[in-house]
């Protein structure tokens, strides 16, 4: 009778479903973005392989993307998962939002990034949604332009965040003080 147990709680975690959940692991979390059958055609026939797509971020400010391929499911995710710990970058954030406009291109995707005032949430649709959130913006408004591939529009987000600069950063570049930057008389 347990064993039966057992074999029913298996297939449940077993279930598409667990994958969309944020992996608590080390204050960082990975959202799934998007699997993928591929095929490649060989003499003998058709070959298939799965290619994930995860975004991991801490949401206090740094976020990664990794794609990861593997003939089945879970491990292209686990692999994808390990690329999106390696190639996590610090986002300059301004509150709960960004500091600035942006708009970051990769491929035929254009994401346009705009701070909003608080309590507005996030309006970001796609795959932009999950980067955004796993930074740890709360309050910013998206816009996508162009493709929608969700590969790029993650790459396009990605790159629209890397490019935000906050006052403290822009004036520590052209050597003044920030009051003189934001034009603050004194």
């Amino acid at each position: 009778m347990q064993n039966k147990e057992v074999k029913a709680n298996d297939r449940k975690s077993n279930d598409k479903r667990k994958f969309n959940k944020p992996v608590v692991e080390d204050s960082i979390q990975n959202k799934l973005v998007n699997v993928n059958r591929v095929t490649k055609v060989v003499k003998g026939g058709r070959t298939m392989r799965f290619a994930a797509l995860v975004v991991a971020g801490d949401k206090q400010g740094k976020v990664g993307v990794g794609t990861g391929k593997s003939a089945e499911v879970p491990t292209a995710i686990e692999k994808a998962t390990l690329a999106a710990k390696k190639n996590m970058v610090k986002i300059s954030l301004k509150g709960t939002t960004i500091p600035h406009e942006v708009i970051g291109v990769f491929g035929k995707s254009q994401v346009k990034l705009m701070p909003s005032p608080e309590g507005t949430g996030v309006i970001a649709g796609g795959a932009v949604r999950p980067v955004v959130e796993l930074v740890g913006i709360k309050d910013i408004t998206a816009k996508v332009y162009g493709s929608r591939n969700k590969a790029n529009c993650v790459k396009a987000t990605l790159s629209a965040l890397m490019q935000l600069k906050n006052a403290e950063e822009i004036a520590a570049l052209r050597g003044k003080t920030v009051e003189e930057i934001l034009g603050k008389a004194e």
